[in-house]
């Protein structure tokens, strides 16, 4: 339907509602309908919830691997590119070598502190039944004590060290791009050995397995007019002859702003709408594509 046939739907309903609220005589007339057939007339589009996902890799590299095809259905979670990692792959190494060191140190101490504990215990007994001197219990006891503060120091070092390692690891995951829901990859934007950054803009363009809704333009006009749980048919804007589809109004935007499916930029420019989100009663058919036109009827109510 274009701009004219459009506004003509406006004009309709117009008249309609006149004809409707005038005095009538007593000759009954067939031409004119007690009441409308449509409360409101909108454009709308076919989408999902959230729209389509534009998805890019979070730091700057080189593209090492493309995983997925346009047109292919990934899974959540499923690996979809990688940058080049070698020095990430290095970082974790690095950290995890490092823990290691840690860890080796730590069971050190513990047979140390076992075997200073113990001496220092025996001198204390001996000097307490004067088989020693009390200087070597004390010395053995301070030299216990200064393990104790190495043990604190090797646990401070220990959670470092995994700090570290759970940092290089993030920054490894990084390099990698997984598909967050269940979608189709609707384009793919990079090659390999491509450079991208996160400011380079989106890798991947995925269409999540939602299901299709409308977002529909609703004239200020008609704002008091439609509510939430409304019927509505909705039929393809193209004239492709798909039959009309069921339809219920989810909810209604607070927020009017101007209409971006208006053909006409005059009309676009002036006419203030809002935002009628609508959900089809039964699963549409698969050709209903996201992006697609369509003309939306409301009620009656």
């Amino acid at each position: 339907m274009n701009s004219r046939s459009f506004g003509s739907w406006f004009v309709v309903l117009a008249a309609t509602f006149l004809l409707t609220g005038c005095p009538q005589d007593n000759t009954p007339s067939k031409s004119i309908s007690a009441t409308p057939a449509y409360v409101a007339v909108a454009r709308g589009r076919i989408d999902v919830e959230g729209g389509l996902l534009k998805l890019g890799l979070a730091r700057e590299g080189v593209i090492a691997d493309i995983k997925v095809r346009e047109g292919e259905h990934v899974r959540k979670g499923q690996l979809l590119a990688s940058l080049d990692s070698e020095l990430a792959r290095l970082g974790v190494s690095a950290a995890q070598t490092e823990q290691q060191q840690v860890q080796v140190q730590a069971k050190q101490l513990e047979r140390r502190i076992k075997f200073a504990e113990l001496k220092a215990n025996r001198l204390a007994d001996a000097s307490a039944l004067g088989a020693g001197d009390g200087q070597s219990a004390d010395e053995a006891r301070e030299a216990a004590q200064q393990l104790r503060g190495e043990i604190e120091n090797n646990h401070t070092d220990a959670a470092v060290a995994a700090r570290k390692l759970a940092v290089a690891r993030y920054e490894l995951a990084q390099h990698s791009l997984h598909a967050p829901v269940d979608a189709e990859v609707v384009r793919r934007l990079v090659q390999p050995g491509a450079t991208v950054s996160a400011q380079s803009g989106p890798a991947f363009v995925l269409l999540p397995d939602e299901a299709r809704i409308v977002r529909a333009e609703l004239n200020e006009s008609f704002t008091s007019a439609v509510v939430p749980g409304m019927k509505a048919e909705v039929t393809d804007d193209s004239g492709s002859g798909l039959p009309p589809l069921s339809a219920h109004v989810l909810r209604i935007s607070t927020v009017f702003g101007n209409s971006m499916l208006e053909e006409d930029p005059l009309v676009r420019a002036n006419s203030r709408t809002v935002e009628c989100v609508l959900a089809f009663d039964e699963p549409p058919p698969s050709s209903l594509r996201v992006g697609q036109r369509m003309l939306v009827r409301f009620g009656p109510k």
